[in-house]
């Protein structure tokens, strides 16, 4: 299970960018892929998955508004859509496997330990 973040790079406030996540050797199908950010010094945040499958999604609400998770099966890949960057999204941004965006509050949409590698989103004022 390989997955890995792109789409990253230095955008003005105001600015958009959209993240993608693709996945080798197996089919995202049958899995439930999130997003989550880790900026510099600062400890590893979750902010949103979605069912590959069925198209559910979950956003933790200091996330919701700015971003939006999408997947195309077509692709094969899962989606991360940034709006109106502000300085304080910079950060390393990475897709990983998940529990479902409807587990209980305690646990959706934790990492599940596939980790792809990330993409760093920097956002100059």
């Amino acid at each position: 299970v390989q997955l890995q973040a792109s789409g990253g790079g230095l955008v003005q406030a105001g600015g958009s960018l959209r993240l993608s996540c693709a996945a080798s050797g197996f089919i995202l199908d049958d899995y439930f892929i999130g997003w989550f950010r880790q900026a510099p010094g600062k400890e590893r945040e979750k902010i949103s998955c979605i069912s590959f499958h069925e198209g559910s999604t979950y956003y933790v609400p200091s996330m919701k508004g700015r971003f939006t998770i999408s997947r195309d099966k077509s692709k094969n890949m899962v989606y991360l859509q940034v709006d109106n960057l502000r300085p304080e999204d910079t950060a390393v941004y990475y897709c990983a496997t998940t529990t479902p965006p409807y587990s209980d509050p305690a646990s959706r949409c934790s990492d599940t330990g596939n980790w792809g590698t990330g993409t760093l989103v920097t956002v100059s004022s």
